[in-house]
Parts: C-alpha cells; sequence; structure tokens
C-alpha cells in the first residue's frame, strides 16, 4: 500500500468518507472503497490513474458530495488497497466491476469518470456484463487506449524509435521517486502538468505520486507501455465524454481526439488549454462540470424513468 502523504489541507486535501467498505476482486486482491455523500443520491465512481489514490479526486469528491454519492477507491497497489501478484487490464477490469458490486444495489446505475489508468479501466471493463448493469455514462479523462510510450513527448525528442525506448526507460525506472524536494516537484511538473500550473497544484501532486511504491509503480508502468484496448473502445457504448489538456506530454491530445472520434458514442471532446495529465487537480472546475452534466443528463433522467 502507498504511504499516505498527501496534501492535509487546502482544497485538495481529500475529505473524510462518511464510510468504508472492501471490494473483493475477482483473484481475491481487497480494494479499499470510500462513499461520500447520502444514500440515494445519484451515484457517480471514481477510477484514479496510475501512481495515484482516491486523494487525487479530493476537489471533485467536495464539490459533488453535497447532492451525489460519490465512490472513489484506490487501484490495486494504490493508496490503501494492498499490492497484489497481477497486473494487468483484465484485472483492472475485474477491480472496477468488484466495486460495482459492493457499492451499488443491483441495477443500480451510475456515472463513471477515470482519469490516464482509471480511463483505461473503464474501457476494459466495458464488455462486462455487471459494466452494461451499473454504468449510465461515462468521462474519460487524460487518457489513451494503446501507443502511450510511443506517442508521450516527456521527453523532448523527435518521434522514433530512440524516444520510444528512452521514454520506456524513464517511465519505466526501478528507481525510488524519494521525498518531494523542489528538483522532484519542478521534475513532476514538467512530466505531468502544464506550466501555468499553481504551486499548491504541483504540491497536491506530488504527493500522491511520491507516494506510490516503487515495485507497484514499475510493474504498472510494464503494463502501459503494452497496453492496447482498441478493440474495447469499440465496447463502450454508454454515453461517454471526453476530456484532455493541450499540454499533456504523457497522453498527448491525439489520444483524446482519437478516442472521441472511434468511441460508438461520444457525447463531447472538451481540449482544456494550457493544462496537462492532471486534469482532476489542474482543472477541476472543468472536470466536475463534466460529471455533473453526464448525471443531469444520463442519470437522473434514467432514474426518473424506472
Amino acid at each position: 500500500m502507498s504511504r499516505l502523504m498527501h496534501v492535509t489541507a487546502g482544497r485538495y486535501a481529500p475529505p473524510a468518507a462518511r464510510r468504508e467498505l472492501v471490494a473483493e476482486s475477482a483473484d481475491g486482491a481487497r480494494l479499499h472503497v470510500e462513499v461520500h455523500g447520502e444514500e440515494g443520491a445519484p451515484a457517480v465512481v471514481l477510477a484514479h490513474g496510475w501512481t495515484c489514490s482516491t486523494a487525487f479526486w479530493a476537489a471533485q469528491i467536495r464539490e459533488l458530495a453535497g447532492d451525489h454519492r460519490v465512490i472513489a477507491y484506490d487501484q490495486r497497489g494504490h493508496g490503501r488497497s494492498p499490492a497484489a501478484r497481477t497486473h494487468t487490464t483484465t484485472a483492472l477490469a475485474d477491480d472496477l466491476v468488484a466495486v460495482l458490486g459492493a457499492a451499488l444495489a443491483p441495477g443500480e446505475r451510475a456515472v463513471l469518470a477515470g482519469h490516464s489508468m482509471g480511463g483505461m479501466t473503464i474501457m476494459a471493463a466495458a464488455a462486462r456484463p455487471e459494466f452494461a448493469e451499473h454504468a449510465a455514462a461515462a468521462l474519460l479523462c487524460s487518457t489513451g487506449s494503446g501507443r502511450l510510450v510511443a506517442e508521450s513527448r516527456v521527453l523532448p525528442l523527435r518521434p522514433g524509435r530512440a524516444r520510444t525506448r528512452l521514454t520506456a526507460a524513464v517511465l519505466g525506472a526501478r528507481a525510488p521517486l524519494g521525498p518531494v524536494t523542489p528538483v522532484a516537484r519542478k521534475i513532476l511538473k514538467y512530466a505531468t502538468m502544464g506550466p501555468g500550473s499553481a504551486p499548491d497544484k504541483v504540491e497536491a501532486c506530488a504527493r500522491i505520486v511520491h507516494a506510490c511504491p516503487t515495485r507497484v509503480r514499475h510493474a504498472w508502468s510494464e503494463v502501459l507501455a503494452g497496453v492496447d484496448l482498441d478493440a474495447d473502445v469499440a465496447r463502450l457504448t454508454v454515453p461517454t465524454a471526453v476530456i484532455g489538456g493541450t499540454h499533456d506530454r504523457l497522453t498527448p491530445l491525439v489520444h483524446a481526439r482519437r478516442l472521441a472520434a472511434e468511441l460508438p458514442n461520444c457525447v463531447g471532446l472538451t481540449e482544456l488549454t494550457g493544462m496537462g495529465h492532471m486534469t482532476p487537480i489542474e482543472a477541476p472546475e472543468a472536470v466536475t462540470t463534466a460529471v455533473r452534466e453526464l448525471t443531469s443528463l444520463y442519470l437522473d433522467q434514467k432514474e426518473k424513468s424506472l
């Protein structure tokens, strides 16, 4: 499990959950799940990305919990979810449907939002019957379905084999990230955030990312390096919105645009000017608004019709 190093004050400090539970995945992996807001309110499920935790969604949880039931969980090995033996996109899908089954009533629908690897989790689970049972709509933030390393712009080199090889080595490094220092903040900001990101946003991201155990970070980096979810995109038939940052070096806008073009039911592509990869923290209002719009359009009306 991660060391809990998140900020403890301000907008990006995670609020206390109303209740917590554990979801057990298909292989026995145990997932930490938080529930915020009141029972009976429209449900939202949040899946964070690589090296993050539920703390990454603090701004969305804080704003949505007043009139939504917000369910956030730690991916295996992240946050308060113990590490597991298996690291695959199939495991990610297993974990998501386990969370849906544990936190939602039979037949209850929710809007699902995923950032980076969390978006890939949603794609990977799209063909599952449990997903069809519970998903009313989806939001994909700063994510892609494949070619992640080849199209990454973390290293300022020309596209090609050399950049791809070096990028894989950097993202898959086994070295510990160490403490959050001024140099570490600069590196993280350059690699994952827009140039105008405020210090409090950089600090919040750095603390979360640096808390991820080295072995977990490396194991998932190998999965992401070879991920291919193109076929799963075609199976994601619920109304799906896409968000990307114009300065995203990890998953450049080519990914968001490709998803918007290939999704069977894309209901909008938002390109956030000046934002990097960490859109839920860099542009919290935009991400929260997108979730609210999906709940209003595709969840509330479904529930009223039942």
